[in-house]
């Protein structure tokens, strides 16, 4: 595999596909799914969105975000406009 870079965070980040995931902020995990704050606090609260505390920090690995994501897909399917 051929090394990648990104950026995470606002910090560059090298490595190859193996590399770990990003862990999110509650408002980044915001910004990516496009819901306010206190709707992101309601459904980690829930148990819906799953995350870890860091010290007094909440963080949402990548991979559980991508997990909320396909829950809202799939409760949103066969719903008629």
């Amino acid at each position: 595999m051929t090394p990648m870079s990104a950026t995470v965070n606002a910090h560059a980040v090298r490595g190859d596909m193996n590399e770990v995931e990003p862990f999110y902020t509650v408002p980044e995990a915001g910004g990516i799914l496009r819901l306010g704050r206190s709707k992101l606090y309601e459904e980690l609260a829930s148990g819906r969105l799953r995350f870890i505390k860091v010290g007094r920090s909440t963080r949402i690995p990548a991979e559980w975000l991508q997990e909320y994501r396909q829950l809202l897909i799939t409760e949103g399917q066969g719903v008629a406009l």
